[in-house]
């Protein structure tokens, strides 16, 4: 094999410079110095020469083994130098821009107004109660003083369970209210008691202002010597709390409820001038809530002396104080789903209601 040092250098450099990325490169360095590469062969011809050749040739082989070697390493470091500029173009960013915002959720009015509600009657010591969804004709009705022939028990206001031919077992009907909780909760602690009792219910009504399911928060106090007068603190009190103003008038009117007696419905004194309610103030009447003394006949239902035991009960709609408190024109909206609704309409998350530190935004 005839040696010919310039010639191999410059046929092995030029394949350094030609190859176009590291396994590539990696072949012409196993080609040229590898241990049966090239340049490996030509020193094992160096033991055929005499002493004088060796010399010589040997120190030019050695020449182009290191220059090969230089030559492979410049050029493995080159395309590692390419390789990173083409991945920090691809992943280049501008760390001086702000972030990317995230979309936040935001709490359902309901979902607020119901804490709200919750903080308030905590404050005056109510504990909250829930019960089943799904209720027995019993709790729903009987032990609530409603007769057969009231026309909340018929399906054209409630929604019955279906029964397979030959179930001969009591109805069950999605809750019309909830005060079957206010029930279980005097059958699991009888009296003294004070409890609300926030959940869903069920009618069969749908317009602007009804959905046949909606939301609803009910109050019981129980006592030896509790009367319409702590009825009436008590409505006076969460009503200035909930809609945060300094005074309001309640007006209590004569009604009929078939698990109170009396009975009043409770209105509240507002003004509507340019469109805007205004809660405390000017010479209307808006409707609330229903309240009363609790019927004799429920708390002997409910497992507690009428004799010795009395006290009231209200309701009202939370979605309709809530309604009322954010000015929400339609009740439908609520059960919509629609993002720019809930957007507008919805809390930031760390709005946890107190009474001592606001209830609200």
């Amino acid at each position: 094999m005839t040696l010919d040092p310039d010639a191999l250098r410059a046929s092995w450099l030029s394949r350094v410079a030609e190859a176009p990325d590291a396994p590539a490169l990696e072949e012409v360095r196993l080609a040229a110095l590898g241990k049966k590469g090239e340049v490996a062969l030509m020193m094992r011809e160096l033991g055929r020469m005499t002493p004088e050749e060796r010399q010589t040739r040997g120190a030019a082989l050695n020449r182009v083994k290191d220059e090969i070697d230089a030559a492979l390493r410049a050029r493995k470091a080159a395309l590692e130098d390419a390789a990173l500029d083409a991945r920090l173009a691809g992943e280049w960013l501008d760390v001086t821009l702000p972030g990317r915002p995230r979309p936040a959720g935001t709490i359902h009015p309901v979902s607020q107004v119901m804490d709200e509600v919750t903080a308030i009657f905590a404050d005056m010591g109510f504990a909250v109660a829930e019960g089943p969804q799904v209720e027995s004709d019993w709790f729903n009705f009987d032990a609530l003083n409603i007769p057969p022939e009231h026309p909340a028990r018929q399906e054209h206001d409630t929604f019955f369970m279906a029964r397979a031919e030959g179930d001969t077992r009591p109805p069950h009907v999605l809750r019309t209210h909830t005060s079957p909780v206010q029930i279980r909760a005097m059958q699991a602690q009888g009296a003294p008691i004070r409890v609300i009792a926030p959940g869903r219910v069920y009618r069969m009504d749908m317009d602007q202002t009804h959905t046949p399911m909606f939301h609803q928060v009910e109050g019981l106090a129980i006592g030896r010597d509790i009367s319409m007068a702590n009825l009436k603190w008590t409505l006076e009190e969460f009503c200035r709390a909930f809609f945060e103003v300094p005074s309001v008038e309640l007006r209590f009117r004569a009604s009929h409820f078939p698990f109170t007696e009396p009975s009043a419905e409770v209105d509240i004194r507002c003004d509507w001038s340019g469109g805007v309610l205004k809660i405390g103030e000017g010479d209307s009447w808006l409707e609330i809530l229903g309240s009363g003394m609790v019927h004799p006949k429920v708390l002997a239902a409910a497992g507690v002396d009428p004799a010795e035991w009395q006290g009231f009960a209200f309701g009202m709609g939370i979605d309709r104080i809530a309604m009322l408190k954010y000015g929400i024109p339609d009740l439908r909206a609520f059960f919509e789903s629609d993002l720019r609704w809930l957007r507008h309409y919805g809390f930031a998350a760390g709005d946890v209601p107190s009474v001592s530190g606001g209830l609200s935004r």
